[in-house]
């Protein structure tokens, strides 16, 4: 990576200001967070795409520095896409683009697709947490109306505890499919075993649906990317700043993203026909996992690539370099 700092704007939408920042030149690539890591999610490999892109990352309306007019205003998944496009009509008016989201922010790239399919080129969505699409959908809409429950009858820390084990609790069923393609080598039908998580904080936070310092799961939760034994790491300043807006943000995404993200039913329909364009995503040690779990079900009921990446969940925290590699080689496919 370069360490290039990046240009940063602000984009006026409906009901919210948007924070976003630009880096290299070329084809556009729109990078979409999930979680509340926000554009610094896409820190770690940023710089090196954007040696072939001009690579725009942002924080979605209500998260990080993002702020919405009505701070108690629903979210949606329509919402961020159209968010979303209106980046990509400020950037690269008229041009196709290609998108890569990770858990919340894949969600919302499914959503862009099916509704602006002429100004998208090729969309990668890692780990969409889809429930609907799942033959056990119900068993998990109940969980997510009882981590809502929690939440306001508890208190975060209660309700972020259940979400994170209702995530993690798929870990003993339906492995990858056997045609996933995997990130280095492995086969697609290899054993990984998930570890648990870490006291601290992979460098930099929570991105994309990490365990922020406290222990707090910030979206997307997985337990397949830290060590057990991993120590409580100090974080340099604006890396602590960046902790501190996630567990800030937290509370925002348990109580309006994760209830209207998670139970989003996308258009199959749709997007059968926009299949070639779309490549499903998922970790290589987050097998068994719900988001994992969705990522798989849905690439096999829209009869499209499905990729494995390294890392789980939050492969892209935990495995920068060889994630952004990947996810260079898929976009260029």
């Amino acid at each position: 990576m370069t360490g290039t700092s990046p240009a940063v704007g602000h984009l006026r939408v409906d009901g919210a200001n948007i924070r976003y920042e630009v880096r290299g030149s070329g084809p556009l690539l729109l990078l979409i967070p999930g979680g509340t890591g926000g554009a610094a999610a896409f820190d770690g490999v940023a710089d090196d795409l954007a040696g072939e892109h001009t690579v725009v990352s942002y924080d979605p309306r209500g998260l990080s520095r993002s702020p919405l007019d009505d701070p108690e205003a629903p979210q949606t998944v329509a919402q961020q896409a159209d968010d979303a496009y209106r980046l990509l009509e400020l950037l690269a008016p008229g041009a196709p683009a290609r998108v890569a989201g990770c858990s919340s922010g894949a969600i919302a790239a499914l959503h862009l697709l099916a509704t602006h399919p002429e100004r998208i080129e090729r969309v990668v969505a890692h780990e969409p947490p889809l429930v609907e699409v799942l033959p056990d959908a119900a068993v998990h809409r109940a969980m997510l109306a009882r981590v809502t429950d929690t939440l306001h009858r508890e208190g975060l820390m209660p309700a972020a505890t259940m979400f994170a084990a209702g995530l993690a609790a798929e870990a003993s069923k339906d492995p990858a499919p056997a045609s996933a393609a995997p990130a280095s080598g492995a086969p697609a039908s290899a054993d990984q075993a998930g570890g648990t998580p870490a006291s601290g904080t992979p460098a930099g936070g929570a991105p994309a649906g990490g365990t922020p310092a406290s222990g707090a799961p910030a979206g997307g939760v997985s337990r397949s990317d830290a060590p057990a034994s991993a120590a409580p790491v100090e974080l340099p300043p604006q890396a602590a700043a960046r902790a501190e807006r996630t567990l800030a943000d937290l509370p925002y995404f348990l109580g309006r993203i994760v209830p209207s993200f998670m139970t989003y039913a996308p258009d199959l329909e749709r997007l059968r026909t926009l299949s070639d364009r779309l490549v499903l995503a998922a970790g290589e040690d987050s097998r068994g996992e719900l988001p994992h779990r969705t990522a798989a079900c849905l690439a096999e009921r829209l009869g499209t690539e499905f990729v494995l990446f390294p890392g789980g969940h939050v492969g892209l925290t935990t495995h920068p370099a060889e994630f952004g590699a990947l996810l260079r080689k898929v976009l260029n496919a």
